[in-house]
């Protein structure tokens, strides 16, 4: 298995490119989804909507708000992961230090963590409901 510290310089900039390739889709997707609004005057706009239905309008909101906050959030991840680049800790997990496969990368490049932590890190977001 391929890890991080083995990764040679073109498949670094192949990862480079895919994780900017991402990051502009990213940007496009939420200047078109919120038509360049604020996040705030975003939500106030769906609200604002014709509708006789608040429930569902206020639900639309919070689906849309939830949406708009999960590209941010993959946004902020992919600029760690490009600051990481820069400074040679690319593909490293964030919260143990273990080196991250090249396979996960390949699949997730802006990934900030090990499968392992990653798991962990889920298990306490999302506790199992008996």
């Amino acid at each position: 298995m391929t890890t991080a510290r083995e990764i040679d310089l073109s498949r670094r900039a192949a990862l480079r490119t895919a994780l900017l390739q991402r990051q502009e889709t990213l940007l496009a997707s939420m200047h078109l989804h919120t038509q360049g609004a604020s996040r705030v005057q975003h939500a106030r706009d769906v609200l604002d909507q014709d509708s006789d239905d608040a429930p569902a309008r206020a639900a639309d909101r919070e689906i849309d708000l939830a949406f708009t906050d999960h590209e941010r959030q993959e946004l902020a991840d992919i600029g760690l992961a490009l600051q990481r680049l820069d400074h040679g800790t690319y593909g490293v997990c964030i919260d143990c230090g273990a080196d991250i496969p090249l396979a996960r990368l390949e699949v997730r490049p802006q990934a900030l963590r090990c499968l392992a932590c990653e798991q962990v890190l889920e298990t306490r977001q999302h506790p199992a409901v008996p």
